[in-house]
């Protein structure tokens, strides 16, 4: 059992969010991987419709959509979430925030300057503020304010609750400097990271006494610095509205007011459409939607091609028409009410697609990548050679293109835990693991006692040397696999033949009658507004089985190669138990219906699973089952998967089921296809997504999981929680931090160490590497891809959109110059 936290005073929360081993790994390319010149990297450009604040005009109103409101303001706190980041970021002050490459950068609204003027003996950092910085109130921003802030962070005083002072706990003393406008602050000890700390900033009416920093600052920020002030937070709207603050010094806010809007993903489509928000990070579903609505705009009023009724062919409309007319008054009552269902989809769905004409969708990378966590807390991951094969058969490149390839990114795997492409610092380290292998995947399975007849329990009562254990060392050893098939057909054989002929004709006759009616049913269900609309038995059977067996995936949990689709490598039926080798806990809904073609289809599957080409058609063999009883052939019965002291090799994979997570368990679909290949089976877990994170990941609920982290400036300070070394706790349990996939090694933890009091940029960086390629070869975190960034914007809005590495100018954000008066952009929100 693992417990995550550690004690208070050493944690630092990762920003904007959300190896049981010991020792130094050996390993041999590691020098090549983590020395030499910086590796050149070019990330994608931010796109936010840039325009100078002269062309932009004064005035009016922008909603945002956040996916929630904010449970805190409070930055610092455990609870705060994406929402609190973005509405601080336009009221607070941010000393050195992300510039468009991921660097931290002065901001001169704060700063004139700030910089290390003692190195020895101890490190000291003197602050020159911004002489016309105040606060909301009028008052000068200063010393005692970073006084507050670091005695509330340092993690001295348990009465403060706070997840993130990494970096505070290092500072010896805050003085004033020669005048007001200085703060000297001397650290015990060095520290690279010092840009980090007092961002965001608060005043010292919050950050100094326990009841305004744990309470007061969830709810209100009555005390600001920003180009916006906090004017009202209402529960019932879903809304935080600020408006522009009269005391700002630097260049004037653009918009008098900026509404954050809660909006759910799934409901952001609409919110677009009816103009409830103008700026929403949407899907790569709603983002084809305004690309359509754009491409349709000159189609003169003809029926859209897409959306409700599109796919109603000339003699589905026919026979919908002459049910809805027929002389069956219960046939025809339910057509027409389908039909007029159908006539308001097709109504709505035009005007929200007319409406969507007037929104931009500007894309980038977001500044977070996607991984597969591999849980090396117990379980076969336990053993660093499964999880190294594991990394070894993912062919990221392909993983990376079903998720940006689509969209017009670049589909380029991410080569580092610690940097995105772009930043300063970016080498690719996945060299000291290996690229794609699967032979090599295969040799460190085998290596670690995983074969192909390990799950296959021996006889009971079997003498060792005794044929029978002979028998499956045979099947153990290459070349032998059509021998295996041999011995499962003699045994079957051999078991009163004569006697179950009779009962096996039988048998297949009855089963050939249940197909024939469901075949029946199912062709009687082929149309919406057909009689498979009542509510009969027979009827709700039809409908069932008309569904497609992948839709039911998406209800539940299934075993990639322990089932019997054509094409998988169904494990091979153990002889003497006679076990099947179909295993599926969520029965498929197609399985009686379609047992004549998928017997034809299966008898055409290669040995690789491929089906001829003769017979390649849609809906073919990709998503179906054969009936239940039906024997994998025996090509794929011998590519089966891996066990190990009679247990099968099976790493349970949990996924989100939310709707916004669909490109995530097209990943995670992809991924276990590739693990079949080399004999490892998945359990897929789907799980509601707010349980998701809580519940599974950071309990240790799983084998394999994909969750994001976001990009940081300062790897030295974020990235050491994540990857730290799990320690051992009084009551037996494991400390992770934000370790979750508890893999780690102690020379990790000191290149961070040495990295966080490093001085010397060029040589700190030079450490993260080595910690990067350190980690890669500990194999519990695999990098993927740089996560996709759409934001659906209001097409006259400048300034705004997919920003990238980038914090937001909020001042600079609004309509363009040319907008006019009582246009879209002034319409009551």
């Amino acid at each position: 059992m693992s417990h995550v936290g550690v004690p208070r005073g050493t944690v630092r929360k990762r920003r904007s969010l959300a190896l049981l081993t010991t020792g130094v790994l050996t390993i041999p390319v590691l020098a090549g991987c983590s020395s030499g010149s910086e590796e050149t990297s070019r990330g994608v450009p931010q796109d936010i419709a840039p325009a100078a604040r002269q062309a932009v005009s004064d005035g009016s109103t922008v909603n945002w959509a956040v996916d929630a409101l904010p449970a805190t303001f409070n930055a610092f706190q455990a609870d705060a979430d994406s929402a609190t980041t973005r509405i601080t970021g336009a009221l607070l002050p941010a000393l050195f925030p992300m510039d468009a490459s991921g660097q931290p950068k002065l901001n001169p609204d704060y700063l004139e300057s700030a910089k290390i003027i003692e190195r020895e003996p101890k490190q000291v950092v003197l602050y020159k503020l911004n002489q016309q910085a105040v606060w909301s109130d009028g008052r000068e921003i200063g010393a005692p304010d970073f006084v507050a802030q670091w005695r509330a962070l340092r993690g001295k005083d348990s009465a403060f609750w706070t997840a993130r002072n990494s970096g505070y706990e290092r500072i010896e003393k805050i003085e004033r400097g020669a005048d007001d406008l200085q703060v000297r602050v001397t650290f015990s000890k060095p520290y690279a990271d010092w840009r980090s700390l007092f961002s965001p900033l608060y005043p010292k009416e919050i950050t100094g006494s326990p009841d305004a920093f744990n309470d007061g600052a969830r709810t209100t920020l009555k005390n600001t610095a920003g180009p916006f002030v906090l004017r009202s937070v209402s529960k019932a709207k879903g809304t935080v509205t600020l408006a522009r603050n009269p005391r700002w010094w630097g260049d004037k806010a653009k918009l008098d007011t900026l509404v954050f809007r809660a909006v759910a993903a799934g409901d952001r489509t609409r919110a677009l459409a009816d103009g409830t928000v103008d700026v929403a990070d949407i899907d790569a579903s709603t983002a084809d939607r305004i690309a359509l609505a754009r491409r349709d705009r000159g189609n003169n009023g003809q029926p859209l091609a897409h959306g409700p009724g599109s796919e109603t062919t000339p003699a589905g409309a026919l026979r919908s028409w002459a049910l809805a007319h027929g002389s069956d008054e219960e046939a025809a009552e339910i057509a027409q009410a389908a039909r007029e269902k159908n006539r308001k989809a097709v109504v709505a769905y035009t005007a929200e697609q007319k409406a969507l004409r007037d929104f931009a969708v500007r894309k980038s990378l977001e500044p977070a990548y996607t991984q597969l966590a591999l849980n090396g807390e117990s379980g076969p991951l336990a053993d660093d050679r499964v999880r190294r094969a594991v990394a070894r058969a993912l062919d990221r490149e392909e993983l990376a293109r079903t998720v940006l390839g689509p969209l017009g990114l670049p589909a380029k795997p991410l080569g580092s835990h610690l940097a995105l492409a772009g930043q300063p610092g970016y080498k690719d380290g996945s060299g000291a693991l290996g690229d794609q292998n699967t032979k090599e995947a295969q040799a460190l399975l085998a290596d670690a006692g995983w074969t192909r007849g390990g799950a296959v329990q021996p006889p009971k009562d079997t003498k060792a040397g005794s044929e029978a254990e002979k028998k499956g060392a045979k099947g153990d050893a290459p070349g032998t696999e059509e021998d295996a098939g041999k011995e499962a057909a003699e045994g079957t054989k051999d078991d009163k033949e004569g006697k179950n002929e009779k009962a096996e004709t039988e048998k297949k006759a009855e089963q050939d009658g249940e197909e024939e009616k469901a075949g029946k049913k199912a062709e009687d269900s082929s149309s919406e507004d057909s009689t498979a609309e009542d509510s009969t038995a027979e009827g709700k059977k039809a409908d069932r089985a008309s569904e497609d067996s992948a839709a039911s995936r998406d209800e539940g949990l299934y075993i990639v190669g322990e089932d019997n689709k054509p094409g998988a490598h169904a494990p091979a039926r153990a002889a003497s138990t006679g076990a099947s080798a179909v295993h599926v806990l969520a029965p498929a809904r197609t399985a009686a219906a379609q047992s004549a073609a998928l017997l034809r289809q299966a008898g055409a599957l290669g040995e690789d699973g491929a089906v001829a080409a003769q017979d390649k058609q849609p809906g073919g063999a990709a998503g179906a089952y054969a009936p239940v009883g039906t024997a994998a052939p025996a090509p794929a019965a011998a590519k089966g998967q891996l066990g190990k002291d009679g247990k099968a090799l099976t790493l349970r994979f949990v996924l989100p089921s939310g709707p916004g997570s669909q490109s995530l368990r097209s990943v995670g679909d992809k991924i276990a296809v590739m693990l079949e290949k080399i004999g490892i089976g998945t359990e897929i877990i789907k799980v509601p997504d707010e349980s998701y994170f809580k519940d599974h990941v950071a309990s240790g609920a799983y084998d394999l999981a994909l969750y994001s982290w976001p990009a940081t400036a300062y790897p030295a300070t974020d990235g050491r929680p994540i990857y730290a070394k799990p320690e051992p706790a009084t009551d037996g349990s494991l400390l992770v931090e934000q370790n979750y996939t508890r893999v780690g090694t102690d020379h990790i933890d000191q290149l961070f160490d040495q990295a966080a009091a490093e001085l010397d940029e060029k040589a700190a960086r030079e450490l993260i590497k080595q910690a990067d390629a350190r980690i890669w070869a500990a194999a519990g975190s695999i990098p993927l891809f740089q996560r996709p960034q759409l934001v659906a914007v209001d097409k006259k809005l400048a300034n705004v959109g997919a920003f990238g590495f980038a914090a937001p100018r909020y001042q600079d954000i609004g309509f363009k110059n040319r907008q006019a008066a009582g246009s879209p952009a002034d319409r009551k929100k």
